[in-house]
């Protein structure tokens, strides 16, 4: 037992001289990423800049477009928008994704200088003060997969808010959108906390190889450090009584906030690993050969089978800005965006209503999944819990309750949500139940009445991140010191 502490004590002190810079830095920019992440240009303001779709455009039946997708493909998705004057359909097959003009005789624009300046002027109104023609990654666009847009532009624009834009010459997408509060948050936040360093970023595999044995190896000060917390409390109970056996007081501040806070740090460290980590296969593996979220699309009328019109949809909801193909099984349907809300509407029927899925619809669709001899628990939710959350701010603040709850009896302890007006199905297995508790509920503390109060979970992790900063402060202050006497040898 000796010689375990010994080492114990040794592992520590190299260990924490040598983390405990990161382990703080880790602390003070998680008190921001719970209210500042890493910029991006998201879908929504994406969609913000697409024009209204609208009949005057003369919009040709859907199968005179499906007819321009070779023949023998497959087809998993179809949407409908409109961007600087031009209709456009996208159609995703399993080879590859293509881009339509609503009428054949049109050709898509090619992303020349004067489109992209467009597309800059939707996105900020203020003068252009310069553009750089990148030809590198840069800290905020440090994702490898984009490299395949060089050169990319950068719009640096003159306002207040010092906004910048990134659009890529390959596609004309718009890949960043940041303005100078974000990216000085991003820099205290997001960027030392996930270690979004360009240089390692934009190496996928790397980054998250890195991330995750500076992880795993933080896991291991840590244990040691609780070892050495519990052996110097025992020492201190059997002398004096004393709460901490230290006298100086970084010692006793490192000793006290390790022995509160230690398996807080403990969890915080090894949930922020498995983030980038598979559950292991010897913990849990899915025996469900299928991808049921992809295999209850299956079985779905094509396109042009629907017997609603999608231009009848467009007319009813005219201030649409996308129109989205769906289906839950045999219940084909579209999803209408528009500003600020989705609409689900049902097109088994030759006039727009709003989907409504039966539990007969959904039952079949789950045992399409299963087979019909399946043993299933079914029952409609009127609360949120652990497996499923509220999300509404993902889906227009629409209410996502009642939900019906599926429950399988399968190996994979197989449970599926669906809400039966917008036909979002989430499907939890015991692999996922691990992330979640070995992540999320750890990491995020998403964990029993914390998940429906957001004021008492910030409180808590406050309290804890405030813990964690101490412990981790005094490990640096410590480190430093066992250095300089290192150095005076």
């Amino acid at each position: 037992m000796k010689t375990i502490t010994r080492f114990m004590y040794t592992l520590h002190r190299i260990l924490g001289t040598l983390l405990s810079v990161l382990f703080l830095v880790w602390f003070l920019s998680a008190f921001v990423m719970m209210y500042h992440g890493f910029p991006r240009a998201g879908e929504a303001e994406k969609q913000a800049k697409q024009e209204l779709l609208s009949l005057s455009d003369s919009l040709p039946p859907i199968d005179e477009v499906m007819a321009r997708i070779p023949s023998g493909q497959k087809v998993n998705a179809v949407t409908i928008d409109r961007f600087l004057g031009q209709t456009v359909f996208r159609v995703r097959t399993p080879e590859q994704t293509y881009e339509l003009p609503a009428h054949a005789t049109d050709t898509l624009p090619a992303a020349s200088g004067k489109r992209i300046a467009q597309i800059a002027a939707l996105w900020c109104k203020a003068p252009v003060a310069r553009i750089d023609t990148l030809t590198q990654l840069d800290q905020w666009i440090p994702f490898g997969k984009l490299r395949e847009e060089f050169p990319i532009y950068k719009f640096h624009f003159d306002d207040a808010k010092k906004h910048e834009l990134y659009i890529g010459s390959q596609s004309g997408e718009v890949l960043q959108f940041t303005n100078r509060e974000e990216r000085f948050w991003a820099w205290l936040g997001a960027i030392p906390h996930w270690v979004y360093f360009t240089w390692l970023r934009q190496d996928a595999s790397l980054w998250s190889l890195t991330v995750s044995w500076l992880s795993g190896i933080g896991c291991l000060m840590v244990i040691a450090g609780m070892w050495i917390g519990i052996h110097s409390w025992r020492i201190a109970r059997k002398g004096r009584g004393r709460f901490s056996p230290y006298r100086k007081r970084w010692y006793h501040w490192h000793y006290t906030t390790g022995i509160i806070f230690g398996l807080f740090v403990l969890t915080f460290t090894f949930s922020g690993m498995m983030s980038l980590v598979e559950v292991p296969g010897w913990i849990s593996q899915a025996t469900l050969k299928v991808k049921p979220l992809r295999e209850i699309r299956k079985g779905g009328a094509s396109p042009t089978d629907y017997p609603l019109d999608y231009r009848r949809v467009i007319a009813a909801y005219p201030n649409s800005l996308q129109l989205e193909w769906n289906n839950f099984r045999s219940v084909p349907y579209y999803t209408v965006k528009e500003k600020k809300n989705e609409f689900f509407i049902d097109a088994s029927d030759t006039l727009p209503r709003a989907l409504r899925l039966s539990k007969e619809q959904i039952v079949a669709g789950v045992k399409a999944i299963h087979g019909d001899s399946t043993t299933l628990h079914v029952s409609l939710l009127n609360r949120f819990e652990t497996d499923y959350r509220d999300m509404s701010r993902m889906y227009s603040n629409r209410s996502l309750l009642p939900v019906w709850k599926i429950t399988v009896a399968d190996a994979d302890g197989s449970c599926y949500y669906i809400h039966p007006e917008t036909g979002i199905v989430k499907y939890v297995n015991t692999p996922a139940r691990w992330k979640y508790w070995m992540y999320t509920a750890l990491h995020r503390m998403r964990i029993g009445v914390l998940n429906s109060d957001a004021t008492l979970r910030k409180s808590v992790l406050w309290v804890l991140l405030l813990g964690g900063t101490v412990c981790s402060l005094s490990g640096v202050i410590l480190g430093v010191r066992y250095l300089r006497r290192k150095a005076r040898f």
